[in-house]
């Protein structure tokens, strides 16, 4: 029958067309009958309101668990998940149908809606330019950067201004250090131009770990001595609350992606070096600060002015030079020349190398090593510094406790091994030590490598004759001098010159 169903809409228009028309003309205009249009105004109530709730149309499948079971366990471990619950009910009750597990899911969300604890609340802020600037560290080792061919692992000092968005980052090689956040922090206020009010950092988490009471007191008094220096009001939120860091901790993401994206483009995540991939990383912050000028210009004007140096963004210590060739920092060997052995060295360490002197004098900057992974010494290799050594006493290659690290590529370690197959291990020995003896004096470590890598490849051993006449000097290509010698006759006649004039001076 018409006007038997009507919707809200229509009863809404009715009631409209009411207060100027008759229930007759109210209901053409409504589109149902007089008959429905006197019904309503016995009972002005939408349609909606007229339903009756929806009874249950198969039993409760948890009524016999509910209340005995399951809301005891919601109220005595409110952390449970409801996987656990499920899995608990079905364990005690094997009859029930794995079928309920949504039903139960939205029945306990409903009733930690209904009776659960409170959440806690996260307070918005509002920023001024120039009052905040955060830092923390990020990993990137799902990024898969290589360097030369070598995986990367690597972490990003990330530093915002919370108002307008400055961003900077720097690549670090050994995780959360003092030395990493020093370095990274420095970095960012002098290309900002600018320091502001308070600095905010995770309480240095992983720099604190493993440190007993003293060197804790000692780290921290190196922070505060920091933000003294730049006149920094230093914060820290608390231990495992991210969200109070939050306007850092969402930005990881998107710098990680921005990461993700350009390598795509790229169309190759390998890098040469490492202060390649440093400045890919130092063109995506500086796209993303461009795009954000005129904020970043605004709070520029808010921020304090820079002291006039840098403070130090590195540990020192002395170390001596064993008759190892060299010495042990940190659970990682570094050698130097030998003619070092028996000094000691004054050594500034940074996050990614070592600044070596002696005395006030700079000798040489190392790569900083890492301890391995299974807690035992790493080490850093430079051949040259002990090439001389070795070839008195090239048997000492065999069994030398870095032999692996102390091949310069890939090219010569692979030779030995096939040499040690092919030659035995006297021989073997002796032709390494006068490849990389020959790598050294010819400065030619990448082509010997290449050209070791093409014997190889043929199925040929390396001749190290035949490569040493490959990688002579070329002949033609020094420059024959020929020094005319002056007679000695045309000093006595300089020296009748010089006379003769200071006589005429006089």
């Amino acid at each position: 029958m018409p006007g038997l169903h009507i919707n809200d809409s229509q009863m809404r228009l009715y009631m409209r067309s009411r207060h100027t028309d008759t229930p007759v003309t109210a209901a053409a205009k409504s589109g149902f009958s007089t008959a429905t249009a006197y019904r309503i105004e016995s009972d002005p109530r939408l349609p909606s309101q007229k339903k009756k709730p929806r009874g249950r149309r198969r039993p409760d499948p948890l009524a016999a668990v509910w209340d005995n079971e399951i809301v005891p366990m919601l109220e005595a471990a409110p952390e449970l998940r409801a996987i656990a619950v499920f899995d608990e009910i079905c364990r005690r009750h094997p009859d029930i149908s794995p079928g309920i597990r949504r039903t139960l899911e939205r029945r306990i969300r409903t009733w930690r809606a209904l009776n659960g604890a409170d959440k806690q609340v996260i307070f918005r802020q509002t920023h001024e330019p120039g009052r905040l600037g955060l830092s923390d560290f990020t990993h990137m080792g799902a990024s898969g950067v290589t360097i030369a061919g070598e995986p990367l692992k690597h972490m990003l000092y990330h530093f915002r201004l919370v108002f307008s968005g400055f961003e900077h980052a720097h690549v670090v090689l050994g995780g959360e250090s003092f030395v990493a956040l020093t370095e990274g922090l420095q970095n960012a206020l002098w290309a900002l131009g600018g320091v502001p009010d308070q600095h905010r950092s995770d309480s240095l988490s992983a720099a604190f770990r493993n440190l007993d009471r003293d060197a804790k007191q000692d780290l921290t008094r190196r922070y505060h001595a920091l933000m003294q220096h730049y006149r920094m009001m230093p914060t820290r939120n608390n231990t495992g609350v991210a969200h109070e860091n939050g306007s850092i901790e969402s930005s990881h993401g998107h710098l990680k992606k921005a990461v993700e994206d350009a390598l795509l483009l790229r169309g190759n995540k390998d890098f040469g070096d490492l202060e390649s991939y440093r400045r890919f990383i130092d063109e995506i912050i500086g796209r993303h600060n461009a795009r954000r000028r005129k904020q970043i210009d605004l709070e520029r004007s808010k921020l304090r002015s820079l002291p006039k140096r840098r403070t130090t963004d590195y540990e020192e210590a002395l170390v001596s030079v064993t008759s190892s060739g060299g010495f042990i920092l940190k659970k990682v060997f570094y050698t130097v020349p030998s003619r070092l052995i028996g000094h000691r060295l004054r050594v500034q360490l940074y996050d990614d190398r070592l600044d070596c002197f002696l005395g006030s004098s700079h000798l040489m900057t190392l790569r900083r090593g890492r301890p391995k992974d299974n807690g035992k010494t790493g080490h850093v290799i430079d051949y040259r510094h002990i090439i001389h050594a070795l070839r008195k006493k090239p048997m000492a290659l065999l069994n030398l406790v870095y032999r692996d690290q102390i091949f310069p590529r890939q090219a010569y370690a692979r030779a030995f091994d096939v040499l040690l197959e092919h030659e035995g291990a006297k021989r073997a020995c002796r032709i390494m030590v006068e490849l990389l003896a020959l790598a050294h004096e010819r400065t030619c470590e990448a082509e010997l490598g290449q050209a070791i890598k093409y014997e190889l490849d043929a199925d040929r051993l390396p001749d190290p004759k035949a490569l040493a006449r490959r990688f002579k000097p070329d002949a033609a290509a020094v420059p024959e001098v020929n020094v005319e010698l002056v007679a000695l006759t045309v000093y006595d006649e300089l020296a009748t010159v010089v006379t003769v004039q200071h006589e005429v001076a006089a």
